[in-house]
């Protein structure tokens, strides 16, 4: 089964005097990237947990945080002046240089930035009993992401089979105005010739073959046996599992190709008219292939 590669992770770990907060989301992206923000107490680990969010995700834009829980840690915490000062005077140049007033919760919002807030514990050397319940609430974060991963994946493919299915009802639809379009062309380009010079100056055997040529111009029956081909094979690759987003991107842009030289082959309102309901249908895969992996 495919996956998405949007997802929601979260997952706590309470600690000796403090609660640890352990939050992973992702969005699409054509490779892994992955933004961290977490505490100086845990830095040291901080390649260990990318490691282990790219061997589970492989692939999206990966936003990982840890932070403790404020209400847990207010009792046992005390202001770092100086970072406190030093956002300040920082907002009070910003809103020199931008005209914009400082805010009248000033001092909320700076308690609220990183490392304003500083207790004993976090500047103590974590233990190791403390790290093996955080890094087990990284390795649950990270699994409650790919759970959601695995739900979004699953209405993806049923979407995805949806669409598939629609375009394989409408090709078929197709032909009765094929055939029914050669006769009308032939029999259009006739009556122009003749009110041009004449039905008893037209020579039929060379008319004949010009039909012949210009018809074939016209067939479309390799486009179709493409496209039914590259509808099966998008099928046969949703099959495979996860990991073939790019491949089911790739063969979406093939088919696009076929249904619109079928709309440049059509020459008939009718078939026009098939091929752009056929067009919305891959539309609506193209946009939501870019979330699949």
């Amino acid at each position: 089964m495919i996956q998405s590669m949007t997802g929601y992770g979260k997952a706590v770990a309470v600690a000796p005097g403090r609660k640890v907060i352990v939050e992973i989301k992702s969005l699409n992206s054509k490779a892994m990237d992955i933004s961290t923000r977490i505490p100086q107490s845990y830095r040291e680990h901080e390649l260990d947990i990318r490691s282990r969010i790219t061997a589970a995700l492989e692939r999206g834009k990966v936003d990982f945080s840890i932070y403790f829980d404020q209400t847990a840690q207010s009792a046992q915490s005390a202001v770092n002046v100086a970072m406190f000062q030093a956002y300040l005077e920082q907002l009070r140049q910003l809103s020199a240089a931008t005209g914009v007033a400082v805010p009248d919760d000033v001092m909320s919002v700076i308690l609220r930035m990183p490392d304003v807030m500083a207790s004993a514990q976090q500047v103590e050397e974590v233990s190791e009993e403390e790290w093996e319940l955080v890094s087990k609430a990284v390795d649950q974060a990270i699994a409650a992401l790919v759970d959601y991963r695995k739900t979004e994946g699953a209405a993806l493919e049923a979407k995805f089979r949806e669409k598939i299915g629609n375009i394989s009802e409408l090709l078929p639809q197709v032909e009765p105005f094929e055939k029914d379009r050669v006769a009308k062309i032939k029999e259009r380009m006739r009556q122009s010739l003749d009110d041009a010079v004449g039905a008893r100056n037209v020579d039929q055997n060379r008319f004949e073959q010009e039909m012949i040529f210009y018809i074939e111009k016209l067939d479309i029956s390799e486009e179709k046996q493409r496209l039914t081909n590259h509808l099966n094979y998008f099928l046969e690759t949703l099959d495979d599992g996860h990991g073939q987003g790019k491949k089911l991107g790739f063969i979406a842009q093939e088919m696009g190709r076929e249904i619109n030289t079928l709309g440049s082959k059509s020459n008939q309102a009718e078939m026009q008219n098939i091929v752009v309901r056929m067009k919305d249908e891959l539309e609506q895969i193209k946009e939501q292939v870019l979330n699949a992996m």
